[in-house]
C-alpha cells in the first residue's frame, strides 16, 4: 500500500477548500463584512517551502517523508525549525482557508497539523534517532519542533 506523502494530503485538503469555497453558505463567514488577511499567510508559507526545498536540494537530502533520510540538516531554515517543509505546508493552508472566510475551513489545517503531528513527525523522528542518534538528540534540545 502506498503511503500518503505530505504533498498529496495538502493538494486534497486544498482541492476541498476549493470546493468548500465555491459552495459554502455566507452565513458562516468568519468576517462577514471583510476578507480575512490571506496574504501573509500565503506569502510565508511559500518563502518557508521554497527555503526548505532548495536547502534540501543544495544538501543532496532525502526530502521524501518515508524514505530514508541521507543526512541530518541542522542549518538553513532547519536551524529555526525541525521541520520548515511542515510549517510552509501548514501556513499555505492557513492562507487558503482564511481566503475561503468560513469556520468550517479552518478543519484543513487542523488535519494537516494532526497527520504532521501524530503521523509523518513522528515516523521521521524515529528514523532520524535510529540513524543518527546523540546528533539528533542535542539537535532537538536546540530547536523546536515547529517554530
Amino acid at each position: 500500500m502506498k503511503k500518503l506523502i505530505p504533498p498529496v494530503l495538502v493538494l486534497l485538503l486544498l482541492a476541498a477548500l476549493v470546493l468548500l469555497e465555491a459552495l459554502h453558505p455566507r452565513a458562516l463567514a468568519m468576517r462577514p463584512d471583510a476578507p480575512m488577511p490571506w496574504d501573509f499567510a500565503l506569502i510565508l508559507g511559500l518563502a518557508v517551502l521554497f527555503w526548505g526545498r532548495w536547502h534540501f536540494k543544495r544538501n543532496s537530502a532525502e526530502i521524501h517523508t518515508f524514505k530514508a533520510p541521507k543526512g541530518l540538516l541542522t542549518d538553513g531554515p532547519f536551524r529555526y525549525s525541525r521541520n520548515p517543509m511542515y510549517l510552509g505546508f501548514l501556513l499555505l493552508l492557513v492562507a487558503a482557508a482564511f481566503y475561503v472566510n468560513t469556520w468550517c475551513a479552518l478543519a484543513a489545517p487542523l488535519i494537516f497539523l494532526a497527520a504532521a503531528s501524530f503521523w509523518y513527525i513522528p515516523h521521521e523522528e524515529h528514523r532520524l534517532r535510529s540513524l543518527f542518534g546523540a546528533a539528533y538528540d542535542s539537535y532537538t534540545k536546540q530547536t523546536r519542533r515547529w517554530i
